[in-house]
Parts: C-alpha cells; sequence; structure tokens
C-alpha cells in the first residue's frame, strides 16, 4: 500500500525546520529572549510598513488574546512599541524601536544565509521553483476575509 502524506503536514516539517534553524541563528546574533511563536509575529512586523494589531493578528492567524500577549512581551523586550493611529483613533500601529530595527537588518541576514544554505543543498533553480510554487499556491487558496473574523 502506498503511503499518503498530506501537503500540510509537509509544509508544517518544513516550517519547523526553518523556524529552529532561524532561531538558533538569531539567539546566535544575540537574540537568546526570542521564542518560536515570535518569529512570524516580528517577521511580519519588519516585512510590513507600520502594521495595524489587527492586520497582525490576520496575518499571522493569532487570536485577540494570544496577539496582545504576545505584543505585550515584545513590547517590554524592546523589539517594538504601538501608538494610536493618527487616522483611526480606535486602532493601534505597531512599530519597531531602535532595537528592533537592528533586529530586522540581522533578521534578514539571517534568512539570507539560511536560504543560501537551502540553495547550497538542492541548488538555486530548484529552490526558486520551490518559491514560486509555493507563492503560486498560497496565492491560489482564496481564504475570504471573513475566514479570519474569529480571530479578532
Amino acid at each position: 500500500m502506498k503511503k499518503v502524506s498530506s501537503i500540510g503536514s509537509l509544509l508544517k516539517k518544513i516550517y519547523r525546520v526553518y523556524s529552529a534553524e532561524l532561531l538558533i541563528t538569531l539567539q546566535d546574533k544575540g537574540y537568546t529572549d526570542l521564542r518560536p511563536s515570535f518569529l512570524e509575529v516580528l517577521i511580519f512586523i519588519c516585512e510590513s510598513e507600520v502594521p495595524t494589531i489587527k492586520e497582525i493578528g490576520i496575518a499571522c492567524g493569532l487570536k485577540k488574546q494570544t496577539m496582545t500577549s504576545h505584543l505585550n512581551e515584545l513590547e517590554e523586550r524592546g523589539y517594538i512599541e504601538r501608538k494610536i493611529n493618527p487616522h483611526d483613533k480606535r486602532e493601534q500601529n505597531v512599530y519597531l524601536t531602535e532595537y528592533g530595527q537592528k533586529f530586522k537588518f540581522n533578521l534578514f541576514e539571517a534568512i539570507n544565509d539560511i536560504e543560501r544554505k537551502y540553495a547550497d543543498r538542492i541548488g538555486d533553480t530548484e529552490l526558486d521553483r520551490v518559491e514560486l510554487l509555493l507563492k503560486n499556491f498560497h496565492s491560489k487558496l482564496l481564504i475570504p476575509d471573513s475566514f479570519f473574523d474569529h480571530l479578532s
């Protein structure tokens, strides 16, 4: 009988290895106060231009309570600060602090190092194909925004 592997299971296994490598690399750079659960939130903040708390929660698939807890800890550790949105007083935007900006530089450097290591293992062309395939797959999932309403 042929063994069936689900796409979700494979993606999860790959993500676990990737996030573990990223966390170890960042710890080697002096960021020893990070937990794996912070990485996705910090990556989104670093890739975004002053996101709102709701945008972070939706992008990371986190419930409001979890999101608030993560942001509180990241703020206490000096990575971020929250400010009231000047255009909508009901929203808060998340900004990287000076320490957060330094982290962002090291984060992107660590990601590049890991991706270079992956390219050495499977080749640049194959890694490019994997990235393109995953981007295409993600874009075609067509998950409606209403799917994330329960997270707010």
